[in-house]
């Protein structure tokens, strides 16, 4: 049974680490991020499962214990998942996974099972909705922290460069996302999305799928585009 959902952005930037100066215009988004997790923490689930972007369709299931890097960015950081820090020798986090992780270990999360799925953005809402539905159906009290960006296409500067839909996409998942809106999120167009470069459709999708008509409230903490990529943080209990 799903009881709550933290919906939270993975670009790296968000490890202070990794942003040169600490990126000090996302001090709100991470704020924003660790006000979704004690929504979290606050449900008291049985098990954490963490879905984010991963480099192939999926969905592919990251043991605990599993490793991620930032030196792809420079800096020598590593985080693990969940309290077995090093016992899944050779399993690499993609790097909004990883961010995931960076996430739970700045907040504390120690004392619940962590399980991880990856999902990329060729994997259809159909099959997204079918994971998000096992993952519903565990035995016991379940959380999810749903990672994901909306839209790189916000600005001139931005990653994807100026698209006039990424505005009223991103407007879009942001009401979804704030009136726990299944059926809006399970509507997202991933040929859309995959164009407008936004890494949260799947993992959303998912999200949609574990909701199903649990009749969660939704809130939504954090909406802004800095560097022109969308960044939507909301909870769902």
């Amino acid at each position: 049974m799903l009881v709550a959902a933290a919906v939270c952005p993975c670009p790296p930037l968000l490890v202070p680490e990794v942003a040169a100066g600490a990126a000090p215009e996302l001090d709100a988004a991470r704020a924003a991020c660790t006000d979704a997790l004690g929504v979290l923490a606050a449900s008291r689930p049985d098990r954490l499962v963490v879905v984010g972007p991963a480099d192939s369709a999926g969905p592919e299931v990251y043991p605990r214990g599993a490793r991620g890097s930032f030196r792809g960015f420079g800096v020598d950081v590593e985080v693990y998942l969940g309290a077995d820090s090093g016992g899944a020798d050779g399993a690499e986090l993609p790097h909004g996974l990883a961010v995931g992780a960076w996430l739970l270990a700045r907040t504390g999360w120690t004392d619940v099972p962590v399980d991880v799925i990856g999902v990329g953005e060729e994997l259809s809402a159909e099959r997204c909705a079918a994971v998000g539905r096992d993952v519903a159906a565990r035995v016991g009290r379940t959380a999810l922290l749903v990672l994901g960006d909306a839209s790189a296409c916000r600005t001139l500067k931005a990653p994807g460069y100026l698209d006039e839909r990424a505005a009223p996409f991103d407007a879009e998942v942001g009401r979804a996302l704030e009136t726990a809106d299944p059926a809006a999120l399970a509507a997202l167009d991933p040929g859309l999305a995959r164009e407008l470069k936004a890494s949260g459709r799947a993992p959303w999708q998912v999200l949609a799928g574990a909701a199903g008509d649990s009749g969660l409230g939704g809130a939504l903490l954090y909406e802004d585009a800095p560097y022109g990529v969308g960044y939507i943080v909301a909870t769902w209990s």
